[in-house]
């Protein structure tokens, strides 16, 4: 099972890799570093990786679901409803394939504000 995390500022987010394309793309990728977006309870932010949208791709996460943004090249962690939700649910600006779970409970993701640096790496 790997394991990679996330470093913000203030919070680490461990998560586990699925076995799935886009899960060893961005493992290959590592490590890597990027600046955060924030679209409502979403984080998102971009790395250099290219992969195509996977069958069981889906716009509607559940909370700890890790998803690929396969049109902006971008990690998003939805945490909460984003603008286009409706009631509570996570839905995703679009279909985004599903390549990880985190470890930890996301809504930690409240304290990231957007414009903030993000190391990406590979747990041992």
């Amino acid at each position: 099972m790997k394991r990679i995390k996330l470093l913000f500022a203030q919070v680490e987010l461990p998560l586990v890799l699925r076995n799935t394309p886009t899960a060893q793309a961005i493992l290959h990728a590592l490590p890597q570093h990027s600046v955060t977006h924030t679209w409502g309870e979403e984080v998102y932010f971009e790395i250099p990786v290219t992969v195509p949208l996977e069958a069981d791709a889906k716009d509607i996460v559940s909370p700890g679901e890790i998803a690929f943004w396969t049109e902006g090249n971008c990690i998003a962690i939805g945490y909460g409803p984003t603008p286009i939700s409706s009631g509570t649910e996570i839905r995703l600006a679009t279909r985004t394939n599903i390549w990880a779970d985190s470890e930890s409970d996301v809504a930690i993701l409240r304290h990231v504000s957007a414009g903030e640096s993000v190391r990406i790496e590979e747990l041992n």
